[in-house]
């Protein structure tokens, strides 16, 4: 299987964001048009304004958990997150099942 990353700026350069390695990502190319330059969403449980997960700085466990191929948000900045790039897309949860059981998915 294939899957194609960019490097994202998890703070965007128009939000003051720089290219050091602090605040760059590998990320799939379909979350990175999604994410754009945003640094926040709705969290749809809430209806309140939350930041998105920072992979630099934030811990996934705290945020997310992971249920046969489903990622479940445990936050707002989950929710958050999960809803703007839509994370749970049913070809991209059916891509995470088959990584685990080729053994091929490494979280």
């Amino acid at each position: 299987m294939f899957v194609s990353f960019a490097i994202d700026h998890v703070i965007a350069r128009q939000h003051r964001g720089t290219d050091s390695i602090d605040n760059l990502a590998w990320t799939c190319m379909c979350c990175n048009s999604l994410k754009g330059p945003n640094l926040s969403s709705i969290d749809p449980a809430t209806g309140n304004l939350a930041y998105l997960f920072n992979p630099r700085k934030n811990k996934w466990s705290r945020h997310f958990v992971m249920q046969d191929g489903l990622i479940i948000p445990l936050s707002a900045r989950g929710g958050a997150t999960l809803s703007l790039l839509n994370m749970n897309e049913y070809e991209t949860v059916a891509l995470r099942k088959k990584y685990f059981e080729t053994n091929e998915f490494v979280p």
